[in-house]
């Protein structure tokens, strides 16, 4: 089954027509945290558990997560995360310059 066309905004560059909802959740899930409507928000708490949205968060992926909203998210579930773990789950569009 497809997903709903108001998961667009936040999979914009995703065919909704080609993700699972079991196969891709860690997309899905990592997606929407991050770019998500109070709405998508609502719709993953209702669609995984809080244990399998928690343990996306506490294994991210590399380079796909504003910064804002992994630590929002580590604070929520209270994930204790080693620093260099965090860095490297961050995306940077350029380089910090001092």
């Amino acid at each position: 089954m497809p997903l709903s066309n108001f998961l667009q905004s936040a999979l914009w560059s995703y065919n909704l027509k080609k993700l699972d909802i079991k196969r891709d959740k860690k997309i899905i899930i990592e997606q929407i945290l991050n770019y998500g409507t109070w709405e998508q928000l609502k719709w993953i708490m209702s669609s995984y558990s809080l244990n399998e949205i928690k343990r996306v968060v506490e294994n991210p992926s590399r380079g796909c997560w504003k910064e804002d909203s992994l630590n929002y998210w580590l604070l929520f579930f209270n994930i204790k995360m080693p620093k260099r773990k965090s860095e490297k789950a961050l995306f940077n569009l350029c380089p910090k310059f001092i």
